[in-house]
């Protein structure tokens, strides 16, 4: 990620999503996970994750919630699963800084949620793709970064 970018911050909560995309929910239509599936659909299509651990770090900026205002990659109807229906997917960058630890950066897997057809998050959970990060767990307090003209963190209304 250019370091000369404006970056929007928000505080944010390391919690459990489906395991679906590291494939530890063990689910037989998704050998391996989602992620190691679709990887070789979005490298033909110019995006290389092997950079990257095998599953999504989900967090949550609750109270906030993002806005999306331009992904710096998007790509449409991606057949990635023989019997599944096609999804559009994005990617933005992010930068994470666990607590006490130096910022790593990454991207934010977003799967379309109007394409998607399960496993939807809730609207405050963001799903992130990084390289390992020895030590981070459930609960642990990070803070996000994402270029402003990309994500918008906003304050929930009840």
């Amino acid at each position: 990620m250019n370091a000369t970018l404006s970056l929007q911050t928000v505080r944010a909560r390391i919690v459990a999503g489906h395991q679906v995309a590291s494939g530890l929910n063990g689910n037989p239509r998704f050998p391996g996970g989602t992620l190691r599936m679709q990887t070789a659909f979005f490298h033909a299509l110019g995006l290389d994750l092997a950079a990257y651990h095998g599953g999504t770090l989900n967090v949550s900026i609750a109270p906030c919630r993002y806005r999306v205002i331009r992904a710096p990659i998007t790509f449409r109807q991606v057949k990635w699963h023989p019997t599944e229906p096609a999804e559009d997917f994005s990617f933005f960058d992010v930068q994470m800084t666990p607590a006490g630890g130096p910022p790593v950066a990454g991207k934010i897997y977003y799967p379309h949620p109007d394409t998607k057809p399960e496993h939807f998050q809730q609207p405050e959970v963001l799903e992130l793709l990084l390289p390992f990060v020895a030590g981070v767990k459930y609960g642990d307090e990070i803070q996000l970064g994402v270029p402003a003209g990309q994500m918008v963190f906003e304050t929930a209304i009840p």
